[in-house]
């Protein structure tokens, strides 16, 4: 259905921009800005405050009941219906959301086209470790995935075309910019027209400054990288989505140094591009292969990110196991962290439940009391 079939059965087409509790701002299409517009000069006269209203309009809108009743979550990214518009007010209802075609859980977000990983190849220096977890959670999502490198006035072009010429070995081709000295933002804006892309990477590399540089309006906080940690200070608190002058939406992110390896531990090994170029080549010799130790393995030998692989694999394995001992709450084992640096873990014996933990005095007066009347 049309923005127009909507319109004239009272019901507008909007995209959620942003969630605050439990309000959502919605961006209405150009339909809504258009009857908007008409409604203000025809009903209420407000044709000297009109100039400074966007276009199309912003409207803060709530949940109707019934998408709480059924379940329905609103997330930022959202392609919503909104009927009853209060146009002098800002205000309007939700009554319904469209389907998806994709989700993200971490961020939070719907109808994401694309992920732009942002990193620096200096102040806080490039970490191939960092980088490849970082592009390992991209590749999960399904959704293209983008890669800049911020802060290249930093490093010269030879060291530019070593890095160049090491990520293309990953099966990437990154973009290198300087949002300081306007280096290739502009190149790295064309690959976000007419999208909604979600910015992701570690603190400190520059997102909040990219997104400022892209979009006039967005006038986001910008910390400085802490000289102790040689890391970003997080500045982004919550997820938002920011109107692009070429057209589509970019979807700012809290910062994190070490997204979660949650993935199944069958299905990393295509989150490679590398290791992927040589499935399509050979096969393993059984269907399950993890790839360490098996025999006749296609993918086990000596590219470069094949340690990072095992790394991973053992925190998927990890978190796989501990969600089935949650799951199972008989179990004689628990998940604990040996190690803060990588995520590093083990699993150890459990205590019994109670059996060491202290009596209350109240469960040891009622104790007594039973004893004295078992005497008496």
């Amino acid at each position: 259905m049309t923005g127009e079939n909507f319109a004239a059965t009272g019901q507008l087409l909007g995209t959620v921009v942003a969630v605050q509790a439990n309000f959502y701002r919605v961006q209405m299409d150009q339909e809504a800005g258009e009857q908007r517009s008409r409604g203000a000069e025809e009903k209420l006269n407000l044709n000297a405050l009109l100039p400074h209203c966007p276009s199309p309009p912003l409207l803060l809108c709530t949940r109707r009941t019934r998408l709480k009743k059924i379940g329905q979550q609103v997330m930022v990214g959202d392609r919503v219906l909104v009927e009853e518009p209060d146009w002098a007010g800002g205000r309007g209802a939700i009554t319904d959301v469209l389907p998806r075609h994709s989700e993200l859980d971490r961020p939070a977000i719907a109808n994401v086209n694309q992920i732009l990983l942002v990193f620096a190849v200096a102040d806080p220096p490039l970490e191939p470790y960092q980088l490849s977890r970082f592009l390992i959670k991209a590749e999960s999502t399904d959704l293209d995935v983008l890669l800049c490198l911020n802060k290249s006035d930093l490093i010269s072009v030879k060291e530019q075309q070593k890095v160049s010429d090491r990520l293309l070995g990953w099966g990437y081709q990154p973009i290198f910019i300087s949002v300081k000295d306007g280096i290739n933002t502009e190149q790295a804006a064309k690959y976000l027209s007419n999208k909604i892309t979600v910015i992701a990477g570690p603190s400190g590399v520059g997102k909040s400054s990219l997104i400022n540089t892209l979009i006039d309006s967005a006038k986001l906080r910008v910390g400085e990288v802490s000289g102790k940690l040689a890391r970003g200070r997080h500045t982004t608190r919550h997820i938002e989505l920011f109107e692009l002058p070429s057209g589509g939406l970019l979807a700012d992110t809290p910062g994190f140094n070490q997204p979660d390896m949650d993935c199944i531990p069958e299905e990393l090994i295509h989150y490679f591009p590398e290791a992927r170029k040589r499935l399509t080549i050979a096969s393993c010799r059984f269907s399950d292969c993890l790839h360490r130790d098996e025999p006749e393995c296609a993918v086990r030998g000596d590219w470069e990110r094949y340690q990072h692989y095992l790394e991973f694999l053992d925190a998927a394995i990890a978190h796989q196991t501990q969600l089935h001992e949650q799951a199972d709450p008989e179990s004689t084992m628990k998940l604990k962290s040996k190690s803060k640096g990588k995520g590093q873990s083990q699993y150890e014996p459990k205590l019994e439940s109670k059996k060491y933990r202290r009596i209350s005095r109240k469960t040891q007066l009622q104790d007594l009391q039973e004893l004295y009347r078992d005497e008496e």
